[in-house]
């Protein structure tokens, strides 16, 4: 593949590496009204090409992810596979974000799946909960890139892992990021969490910059969403025990 030094990092012609720098903002309205939101930053990469600046600052692991095969590419088809998709080779990208300094948390990463021929053939939401849980959304969207799919898995602890549905709109990132994703229950306002940002092209300068800015940005978020937890139980929310958690096909 043909590459193109863009000041000190390589970036490919189809695409590359970039980061969003993002705010992310979580709106619950029932029973307790909750409102936060922090900023941070997210890659945006391609399975077939990951970025190698150093892994102390960005380490892209196929174990922090879906499947228990060597690689993040292989790990996916074999998901994929399960479900009866073949992308026979097609480009996928993946916004998530990286190790930073041997540590990892991602609410939500999010792959964008292509044939060979560019159509978006599906896109899969993993999600993972702060008790080391993941689970993996089959979504194909509409041409407003929305779907619907029914939740099957624990996030929240003050939420059963079922009984209910997302809407989430996944539209696929371009100089703003912008998704959502509402949880809906009968009878209930959603809750909904939304993540936009803007795309910068992943120099070694920019990563040194985010990094500087944004100091263990992953285990910065797992401490707002455990702080937000404690908060809400102190407010009297109830704790929904955790079901056991049934295992996906090369996804755990």
């Amino acid at each position: 593949m043909k590459r193109l030094r863009v000041r000190n990092a390589v970036i490919d012609k189809s695409g590359g590496a970039f980061l969003y720098s993002c705010s992310i903002t979580h709106t619950r309205t029932t029973p307790l009204r909750n409102q936060f939101r922090y900023r941070s930053y997210l890659w945006y990469v391609d399975l077939d090409d990951l970025p190698g600046p150093p892994r102390a600052l960005a380490d892209f692991r196929a174990s922090d992810h879906l499947g228990g095969g060597p690689d993040l590419r292989s790990n996916l088809d074999a998901y994929l596979a399960t479900e009866g998709i073949d992308l026979d080779g097609g480009r996928v990208r993946l916004l998530t974000a990286a190790r930073v300094l041997g540590y990892v948390f991602n609410p939500l990463s999010v792959y964008w799946c292509h044939d060979r021929s560019g159509t978006l053939v599906c896109v899969v939401a993993e999600v993972h909960n702060t008790y080391g849980g993941r689970h993996c959304y089959l979504v194909r969207t509409d041409e407003n890139s929305r779907a619907k799919v029914e939740k099957d898995f624990y996030v929240s602890p003050f939420e059963p892992a079922t009984g209910a549905h997302y809407t989430m709109t996944l539209p696929e990132p371009a100089d703003r990021l912008d998704l959502a994703i509402s949880l809906h229950r009968p009878g209930e306002a959603p809750f909904v969490t939304r993540v936009q940002g803007d795309r910068h092209p992943a120099t070694r300068a920019t990563v040194a910059r985010f990094t500087l800015r944004f100091p263990m940005a992953p285990l910065a978020v797992t401490a707002r969403i455990r702080f937000q937890g404690v908060k809400l139980w102190i407010r009297g929310l109830r704790i929904v025990p955790r079901p056991a958690h049934v295992s996906q096909e090369s996804v755990e």
